[in-house]
């Protein structure tokens, strides 16, 4: 594996200053220097502490409001739409769940763990869909289950209760009944937003932007995947005028908007697995644009998409470009439970730093992260106008809008289905690239991201051992493309080039 990090910004000259002034210092210096370690080693613990106990009270009590949350929105969803809305907060064990009949594949026939919903149902793949979606035990809970000793490794046990699998068939069997084209009362309902909705052909493929050359000249083809809770302008607005005039007139570019976000369609029926991903991006891309080869940029949650893609077309993929990719090495002691070991990696439930409470809110809170769609998704125009306001128009809001052009639905399940059902794959899509994929392989990471830490990258970039690995300093999850657009686009048209 290679590893090159890289510093865009300033460099920091303090090497040889250091070693002359530490020369001075002498045994003052030395004892100086282990008092304040010490004292930082102290302040650290304390902090620490300080952030577990409050964290405990203020995740207890999300615990508490997400339950009444719950009831509010079944009579509001009841009252504005006259229709009952299913959610996953149904107990996951009890009585009554053992009344659904479980089964699974054996492992000598090699198919998948599946659950069948009910006697006449059809079996339904657990692949698809992950388990932290109706398992998701309490703050409470874990703490009751760790002082027991019982560890928060265990695997769940297959037990889906009556209301989950209804839900869960409710949406993989729509075939009866046309997808539903008006969006929910808690969904922003602009041209923005819903513009899918206007004809049966846009409802059925993503919002690709393409950026050709003007002449009709042999070119390569670029496809650009961006990440959780984001769109195409992820790259459109970035890297794509970046590019060099050399390389706008030999490569034709596809940004996508995934299922569920940007101008995409939304539906309501929909699960959003790393399949119907995956899918859609097959219809709407490779066939609709006659692909027979491409390059793979990705971004975050895209990496996952990026990675099946890439093992599906083996001999098609040219170059595997995949930044801030979400690759938690799962211990084996945890194999059986990947999922939610991924979910507590991601979403530690902490108040602090700001980013995980965020991720932790969203993660492990339906009703409350619908809350916060409904305040922030559903109003986006109004949150723009005030940001230009705000700002003077100064500032570019084309990153408000990929944060905030999605449904809940599509949030919550995109989260659960690809970032934490895929635990279980990422090593097995990683050794395939490494043994199927003979194209150039490239990870990029910002050494600031605190979403998805450093190591992610570099323990996908151990897993191929051929991929350049390349580290920015002073970058983070956003920052490691937005801001350098110029240097990024640079290091994209160089991979591509040594194809």
């Amino acid at each position: 594996m290679h590893i090159a990090t890289c510093v865009w910004q300033e460099k920091a000259s303090a090497g040889g200053m250091g070693g002359a002034a530490a020369g001075g210092g002498g045994c003052a210096g030395g004892e100086w220097g282990a008092a304040r370690a010490k004292v930082a080693s102290v302040l650290g613990v304390a902090g620490c502490a300080l952030n577990c106990a409050v964290s405990f009270v203020v995740f207890s009590a999300l615990d508490v409001l997400d339950v009444v949350l719950c009831l509010v929105y079944k009579l509001v969803d009841y009252a504005a739409e006259a229709e009952w809305k299913s959610c996953y907060c149904a107990a996951a064990s009890g009585p009554r769940a053992a009344q659904l009949p479980l089964a699974a594949a054996p492992p000598a026939a090699g198919g998948p763990k599946v659950v069948r919903l009910s006697a006449s149902s059809a079996k339904l793949q657990l692949e698809d869909v992950s388990d932290t979606l109706y398992v998701r035990p309490s703050l409470l809970a874990d703490a009751t289950r760790a002082g027991n000793g019982s560890g928060s490794g265990v695997a769940p046990a297959l037990t889906v209760s009556p209301a989950i699998a209804e839900l869960i068939r409710g949406k993989m069997d729509r075939a009866p009944r046309p997808p539903r084209q008006a969006p929910c009362w808690s969904d922003c309902d602009c041209k923005v937003c819903h513009a899918w909705s206007g004809s049966p052909a846009s409802s059925s493929h993503l919002y690709v932007h393409v950026q050709a050359p003007a002449m009709a000249v042999e070119t390569e083809d670029v496809v650009f995947i961006h990440g959780f809770i984001s769109s195409s302008v992820f790259w459109t607005e970035t890297v794509f005028p970046a590019f060099s005039p050399s390389a706008r007139s030999r490569y034709r570019m596809f940004a996508v908007d995934l299922l569920g976000f940007g101008r995409s369609p939304k539906p309501a029926e929909s699960l959003y697995t790393l399949r119907e991903h995956v899918e859609m991006i097959e219809r709407s891309v490779l066939r609709r644009y006659r692909i027979g080869s491409f390059h793979v940029v990705a971004h975050s949650l895209g990496s996952v998409l990026a990675l099946a893609l890439a093992v599906k077309y083996p001999a098609a993929v040219r170059s595997l470009t995949l930044l801030a990719p979400p690759y938690f090495p799962v211990p084996e002691s945890e194999s059986e439970s990947a999922a939610q070991y991924v979910m507590r990696r991601v979403a530690p439930r902490r108040v602090w730093p700001p980013i995980a409470f965020g991720a932790s809110m969203a993660c492990w809170y339906e009703h409350v992260s619908r809350t916060i769609c409904l305040t922030i998704c559903r109003h986006h125009r109004v949150w723009d106008r005030l940001f230009r306001i705000f700002t003077r128009n100064r500032v570019r809001t084309f990153l408000i809008e990929a944060f905030m052009c999605h449904t809940h639905n599509a949030a919550w399940h995109t989260l659960h289905n690809i970032i934490c059902g895929s635990a279980g794959r990422m090593g097995a899509y990683l050794d395939a690239v490494d043994r199927g994929l003979s194209c150039k392989v490239a990870f990029f990471h910002g050494r600031d991201d605190e979403l998805l830490p450093v190591e992610c990258t570099l323990a996908a970039g151990a897993r191929v051992p051929r991929a350049r690995v390349t580290v920015y300093d002073r970058k983070d999850h956003i920052t490691i493309v937005v801001g350098q657009e110029r240097l990024f686009a640079a290091e994209l048209e160089a991979i591509w080039r040594a194809d």
